[in-house]
């Protein structure tokens, strides 16, 4: 598929088929996700795949910020985002720092990184014929989710994406249906705001 067809077809999924997605396709979707910008090649994310058995106990602390019919997805991945590695790669000799002070940062890159993940599995998906649907975990269950699933503390989940085989005949009804999208005079400025 040529890039601008997946940017294009690029949206999110509400509803999903019930058949596993096929092992090289995960695969495929965990490498391109690898392959995202991080800042001083800190790599400070990790991703939970969960799949079968896995997402049962998922769902009982994920689902607060989706509709129903989402759980019907047999992937989830979620994304974290560690601190702790961006603080300690640039507290290396090479990076000119010798603290780990928070304060150098203008932007918590550790996030930025890991959302740009995030966005290379959801264009990967459309590349593999696939669907899915960016969602949050509630800020109440992501202690749960760490116990649950043994995440350690200084791994901070940005979100989840539920990833299957659509079963939308049509897009859902969504605000990305009743809402157009702005248009590049209204969010691009060349020059000067």
């Amino acid at each position: 598929m040529e890039f601008q067809d997946v940017v294009r077809r690029r949206r999110m999924v509400r509803r999903f088929k019930p058949d596993a997605v096929p092992a090289e396709s995960v695969e495929r979707i965990l490498h391109n996700a690898t392959r995202g910008p991080s800042a001083g090649f800190s790599q400070g994310q990790a991703f939970l795949v969960l799949e079968g058995a896995e997402l049962e106990a998922f769902w009982t602390v994920g689902s607060d910020a989706v509709q129903e019919q989402v759980r019907t997805a047999p992937l989830v991945i979620v994304p974290m985002s560690s601190k702790r590695v961006y603080l300690d790669r640039y507290a290396e000799p090479d990076k000119g720092r010798t603290d780990r002070d928070e304060s150098w940062w203008p932007v918590p890159f550790w996030h930025v990184d890991t959302g740009m993940a995030a966005l290379l599995i959801l264009q990967t998906v459309v590349d593999e014929g696939l669907g899915a649907l960016y969602f949050g975990i509630v800020r109440e269950q992501v202690g749960p989710f760490r116990e649950l699933f043994g995440v350690p503390e200084d791994h901070e989940p940005i979100g989840a994406i539920a990833i299957g085989y659509s079963d939308e005949a049509v897009p859902a009804f969504t605000s990305a249906i009743t809402r157009r999208r702005k248009s590049l005079d209204d969010v691009v400025h060349r020059g000067r705001w």
